[in-house]
């Protein structure tokens, strides 16, 4: 048995769980899968690069069911938008910045508009800007967050009082059922996820990535933006960084030259590593479809262990 939520029944799936959209390795195929288990697949395009959305798209909107297309909202232009709204895309999800420049072209649209956010002066203006659901993303996710974001399990029922009858999604170290049955008791309409979706066969990630993940820890994560600075991200330094552990996090090295040095012989991973608190928790590598439904069956087993049917 699926559960019934304010996003499953606005976006039309069976269950409360969306792929977080990471930037170049939620792709095509993880995407269409995640749909095609009865969530909402979220294409993960950064930047909006045309040539990896002209790859990516066509498994999408083969797929059948509903979908959409995540950006980093520091890093676009209203045109990137527009792009993939003319390719079929019915929800944009907007993550790290001002959405309030976009919200005109997707509604024009008439597509939905998700906004992640990391604090609560976020999640107002996103609501300002006619978000049709908020993500609260806490500190314990992989990848990038707000410098002062708070706790997920705090965050997300403070953001879910403040949006009312916006559904909200939790982020940030959910990495099994137990967690997606964590956040609907605190009032999520679903959950967001990430890193445990990188861990399946359809994620686009070097093989040397997904094996670090499945050996990785909680304990071994550091929220840092040495890694950014070392290999001359653009990211706005108002955001922190969640990976596992890397040799010039360990040195304290931002040397730029010597980065670049060491990732063309292979001294570093291709990328690094990013990973929330829930890595642990991680151990298989599945196929995304069948990983929505297992994820909801432990949540109603999780559930069941509380108040247990009578």
């Amino acid at each position: 048995m699926g559960f019934s939520t304010g996003f499953t029944r606005m976006f039309g799936v069976r269950h409360p769980i969306a792929l977080a959209p990471m930037g170049g390795s939620a792709g095509g195929a993880l995407a269409a899968a995640v749909s095609q288990g009865g969530g909402l697949g979220l294409l993960g395009s950064g930047d909006g690069d045309p040539a990896w959305l002209d790859r990516e798209l066509p498994a999408l909107a083969a797929c059948g069911k509903p979908w959409g297309v995540g950006f980093l909202t520091w890093a676009i232009d209203v045109a990137a938008v527009q792009r993939v709204l003319d390719r079929g895309a019915r929800t944009v999800m907007l993550s790290f910045g001002d959405p309030a420049p976009f919200a005109a072209a997707i509604k024009a649209a008439g597509a939905r508009l998700i906004v992640q956010v990391g604090d609560l002066g976020e999640a107002k203006r996103a609501l300002d800007a006619g978000a049709d659901v908020l993500v609260a993303q806490g500190t314990e996710a992989g990848g990038h967050g707000a410098r002062k974001g708070r706790s997920t399990l705090p965050f997300v029922p403070v953001v879910v009082d403040l949006a009312g009858d916006v559904p909200v999604l939790a982020a940030g170290g959910i990495a099994d059922g137990r967690g997606l049955a964590a956040v609907l008791a605190l009032g999520a309409s679903g959950a967001l996820l990430g890193t445990r979706f990188q861990a399946t066969t359809e994620a686009l990630v070097d093989p040397v990535i997904t094996a670090a993940i499945l050996a990785g820890r909680g304990d071994d994560t550091v929220r840092s933006r040495l890694l950014d600075v070392a290999r001359r991200s653009a990211w706005p330094d108002r955001y922190l960084a969640r990976t596992l552990g890397h040799p010039y996090l360990e040195s304290g090295s931002t040397d730029q030259v010597q980065y670049q040095r060491d990732l063309t012989n292979g001294v570093i991973p291709p990328v690094p590593v990013w990973a929330g608190e829930g890595v642990d928790l991680i151990d298989s590598l599945p196929g995304a479809e069948n990983l929505v439904g297992d994820l909801v069956a432990e949540a109603r087993a999780a559930l069941d262990r509380v108040s247990p049917h009578q």
